[in-house]
């Protein structure tokens, strides 16, 4: 099912196009896809070193992000999407790079199988939440304060918790129960010390869903 989503996102992309691409076998197929295709002069923006690397070795242009301003396309995965393409992107511990890729694009696109599709978040997922070192004990307690239960991501082959790029920790936020996405991200983001979370709230643009069935769906923003 990924390939068959990689190949339709694939069909999005023109010649001439600079798109950002997250992480994820998904983009790695999509990788694959443009190297054997006929497009030209396709520039690559990822958060991503393993797409960044891919990238490099089927000879396409990867550009860095603070080198862009904006992006014709941007596809990534995520872990879950609702059916007003409401997103939560936890599991890679890299969705502010993200959301910054995502507001550069004038579309942003993610791809997953229906298993990811649901009809609202279900919140099995805790809600990632970078923040700078400083503000780790208060943003902490201000979650717990809001219901959550919170620790600091562990990892492996590593002692102590996840630290992202920019050297901020991130905190696994479990809520048992949310009625308003959109509410609960700008609750915590308004929190002093907070970076960004891993709630995309009115950020996908479009959702490519591939069937069982080797069909796939295409939702656009309501």
């Amino acid at each position: 099912m990924r390939r068959e989503c990689a190949e339709a996102a694939y069909k999005m992309i023109r010649s001439g196009m600079t798109i950002g691409l997250g992480g994820g076998r998904t983009i790695q197929y999509l990788i694959e896809f443009i190297n054997m295709g006929n497009l030209e002069n396709i520039k690559v923006v990822t958060p991503s070193m393993a797409t960044a690397l891919a990238c490099k070795s089927h000879g396409i242009t990867v550009v860095p992000t603070w080198l862009t301003s904006s992006l014709d396309i941007a596809f990534d995965g995520c872990d879950q999407v609702d059916a007003s393409l409401n997103a939560q992107k936890t599991a890679g511990a890299i969705h502010t790079q993200e959301r910054i890729v995502a507001a550069m694009a004038k579309e942003y696109v993610v791809l997953v199988d229906s298993s990811k599709l649901v009809q609202k978040l279900t919140f099995e997922y805790p809600v990632a939440v970078e923040v700078i070192l400083e503000a780790f004990s208060f943003v902490k307690a201000k979650l717990e304060q809001m219901g959550a239960q919170v620790a600091w991501r562990t990892g492996t082959g590593k002692d102590g918790g996840v630290m992202t790029d920019q050297g901020n920790p991130i905190l696994d936020a479990a809520f048992s129960s949310v009625q308003d996405p959109a509410a609960l991200n700008e609750s915590i983001s308004s929190i002093p010390g907070v970076v960004d979370t891993s709630l995309f709230v009115d950020v996908v643009t479009r959702a490519v869903v591939a069937q069982p069935d080797g069909s796939v769906q295409i939702i656009d923003r309501p």
